[in-house]
């Protein structure tokens, strides 16, 4: 509740475990451990040794303490955890709080975890009243378009022990000028690639002078290979102007 809430404007690590330690909390948050110092050690906050310590004496804490912990870092422009990777080892779990920019869905994912499955997600929608659970995910990944659409194509796709159902969109249009454009959102660009090598060879259709847009709607990143099939038939749907019947389709995993 907001009356056992207590909010601490505090970079010293010593004051702010000697704080929890007085109020006895069970769950102690740190935001962000790059801004914390502990003043046994001459270097600044966010340095390698000050993070090494300071996530060290933390973890002390929390087992000595038997106080739930929680880490918030930064992240680097490709997506991993900012400084030594000696913070992760030191956790028990490693969760990223994921979001594309415009979207209000937010997904948290497990990298590690040892108590449990990793790479299993959370699906949360922020609302005017904080973050809520969202029960039915699937229904994010799905476009809500009144008529079906040439290029669009339904699949299943596995994350953790969760299946979701993911619309994949397509747009093959005719080169202006120029390069012809590969652009990827949610998917692997090289291997959008491949495919589209793929089908020039076994297929005969070649779109050297196209340009190619994929998307995977809902902001979710697709990782595994479940999704080629459908993303070759929504690149021929686009091509031709074909719906493809139903717009479902199953992935090789899910069948």
């Amino acid at each position: 509740t907001a009356a056992s809430l207590e909010i601490l404007a505090e970079t010293e690590l010593a004051a702010v475990l000697e704080r929890a330690a007085e109020r006895g909390v069970a769950l102690l948050i740190v935001d962000s451990i790059q801004t914390v110092q502990s003043e046994r050690l001459d270097a600044a906050a966010g340095a390698v040794s000050q993070l090494k310590e300071c996530a060290a004496e933390l973890v002390r804490f929390a087992k000595r303490r038997a106080t739930a912990v929680f880490l918030i870092g930064h992240v680097t422009k490709d997506g991993s955890i900012a400084g030594p990777r000696v913070l992760e080892h030191l956790v028990d779990t490693v969760l990223y709080f994921e979001s594309e920019t415009s979207s209000r869905y937010r997904i948290v994912r497990a990298t590690k975890n040892r108590f449990g499955a990793v790479n299993e997600l959370g699906f949360f929608a922020m609302t005017e009243t904080g973050l809520r659970e969202v029960r039915n995910p699937s229904a994010i990944f799905l476009a809500r378009a009144p008529e079906p659409a040439a290029g669009s194509i339904v699949t299943v796709t596995r994350e953790g022990g969760r299946p979701l159902l993911i619309e994949l969109q397509a747009l093959v249009d005719r080169m202006r000028f120029g390069a012809p454009r590969r652009i990827a959102q949610g998917l692997d660009a090289n291997r959008l690639a491949m495919l589209l090598a793929v089908m020039n060879r076994h297929a005969g259709v070649s779109l050297q002078e196209h340009d190619v847009f994929v998307n995977a709607v809902g902001g979710v990143r697709i990782d595994e290979t479940a999704w080629d099939l459908p993303v070759l038939i929504a690149l021929a749907s686009s091509l031709g102007e074909r719906i493809v019947p139903g717009r479902w389709w199953p992935s090789e995993r899910s069948a």
